[in-house]
Parts: C-alpha cells; structure tokens; sequence
C-alpha cells in the first residue's frame, strides 16, 4: 500500500514540502473533501450595525445580554452582511514550533495557513498572512489571488524559528492598529505563555489554532540528557524523570485551563491540532 508520509530518512527541502502541502490542501479544499460546502468561513461575514428589542422569532444567539439585563427587556444585535471577508492569518513562530514526533509543529502551521487561504481564494475573499515573533517578520498584502497561499506556505517554511521568542503583548499591539478593516483573524501558536487576546477580540472575529505535538503534552521519561531550548539556544542538562515529568504536566494543565477560560470569555473560538492529525480535515471540522 502507497504511504502519503515522506521517507524521514531523506528530508524535504522547504520548497519541496511547500509543493507537497499546496497540492495536498488545494486537493482537499476544491476537492471532495472539502469542496461540497460552499465556503470554509460560512456562517461569517456580518458586520454589527444596531440594536433593537427582540421580536418572537428572532435568533436567541444574537441576544445582547449586557443590554438586556441593564434594560430590562430583551434586546438583540442586527448585522447586515458584507461583501466580502477580510481573512488574516498570523503564524507565531517562536522556537518552540521547531519540534515535533510525526512532523513538526511548523509544518502543520503552513497546512493550515494554506488550508484557510485556498477557502478564502475559493470564497473570492481577501486573504492576507504574517508571521510574527516580537515583531512582524514577514507580510503577504491582501490578495483574492492564488500566489499569496503559496508564498505564505513557503516563507512558512523557510523561516528559521530556532532562537525565536514569541511576545504575545507586542503581538496584539502591532495587530490592532496595522489591521484597520475588521477582520477574521487566525492566530497560529501553540500558545504557551502569558496570553491576552482581548483587544483583538474587541475589534476582531479572533479564531485560535493551536499546534501542538502529543510528546510535549505526554512526555514520557528520558533519563539524564542535555538538551538544549530552541527559544533562547541554551543549554540545559539533568535527569527527565517522574518528578520532573509531573512537574512540567502541572504547569502545561495551568496553562492551558487558563487559556480556555480567556477564550471563552473574549468569545474567541478555538481548535487544538496535533502533528499526528490532518488539519485541513480538523480545521473544517471546528469552523463547522
């Protein structure tokens, strides 16, 4: 039986695991997999406009609850549609995205980035894509045009993550006044650190993709080892046991509960992608 995965022996060059993934996620959005739903992004594209008092029949979702308790009576919002959507994805490409058991992170991020720009392309939408660090690194203008998927792919791909920090402030900063249109913002981490996202969720529909390996969430133990942390290039070395191991799960749990509670506060949806999965498939899935 033909096997999909490349020889691990052998590794891709990034303009070679740049064609692969092109070809696989344009497959997979005009194609079958993807391609019977008439936009990735269905359900979006509204811009507020007003609110007034509900009337039977109206959408219970689109209740204003902070107006409705302060008035009294329920109130609802109205939207009217726009054109077009204006789609933003923002890869954060710290050190810790180079890693990864099946594939690494930094892969996964430019499947993703090319699965949501061939859906904005296909829907006739603008699609425009950053990475980020402590700053913006690179920037792909907004294009209705094919060329900007693949050049998001490939400068995905290139780029050189090891030594890289991530500044999750510096991130909603520069994001809130560069991005001046609203948009539907994709924001690609494995978000590991102090996180807020609420000026951005204020001024954005903010959608969350999380990367991340099943080894760092489930490590197992390694003994004594030198390692060295691909954020800041120093070297650490000790003894990976059960404690140790316990530990780190401790701080990654806290770390994640908090950063659901912040998502589900902001109103920010989310999905978590492991290397191991297909995440056009995962992707489609969570925007559903």
């Amino acid at each position: 039986m033909k096997n999909d995965l490349p020889d691990t022996r052998y590794p891709l060059s990034a303009k070679a695991k740049a064609k692969r993934i092109l070809l696989k996620t344009r497959k997979q959005v005009y194609g079958d997999m993807l391609g019977n739903n008439p936009s990735l992004f269905e359900g979006e594209g509204f811009e507020f406009t007003e609110l007034r008092e509900y009337v039977y029949g109206d959408d219970v979702r689109k209740i204003d609850w902070k107006t409705t308790a302060k008035l009294g009576k329920p109130y609802v919002k109205v939207y009217r549609e726009e054109r077009e959507l204006n789609v933003v994805v923002v890869t954060l490409l710290g050190g810790s995205m180079y890693f990864g058991t099946v594939r690494q992170k930094l892969d996964v991020a430019a499947e993703v980035a090319a699965t949501i720009g061939f859906s904005a392309t296909k829907n006739s939408d603008l699609f425009s894509h950053m990475i980020f660090t402590e700053e913006i690194e690179s920037y792909t203008r907004p294009s209705k045009k094919l060329f900007g998927v693949h050049r998001s792919v490939e400068e995905i791909l290139r780029f050189d993550t090891l030594g890289k920090r991530v500044d999750f402030k510096a991130l909603s900063d520069v994001l809130y006044k560069r991005i001046k249109k609203k948009a539907l913002l994709f924001i690609v981490s494995d978000f590991v650190g102090d996180i807020d996202l609420k000026l951005l969720a204020k001024k954005h529909d903010v959608f969350a993709v999380i990367v991340r390996d099943r080894f760092e969430e489930s490590p197992t133990e390694l003994g004594y080892l030198r390692l060295i942390d691909p954020e800041t290039k120093q070297s650490y070395e000790g003894n990976i046991d059960a404690s140790t191991l316990k530990a780190y799960r401790k701080a990654l749990l806290a770390n994640d509960e908090k950063l659901y509670r912040h998502f589900r506060k902001q109103g920010i949806r989310f999905v978590k992608i492991g290397t191991h999965e297909d995440a056009a498939v995962k992707l489609a899935k969570a925007m559903r």
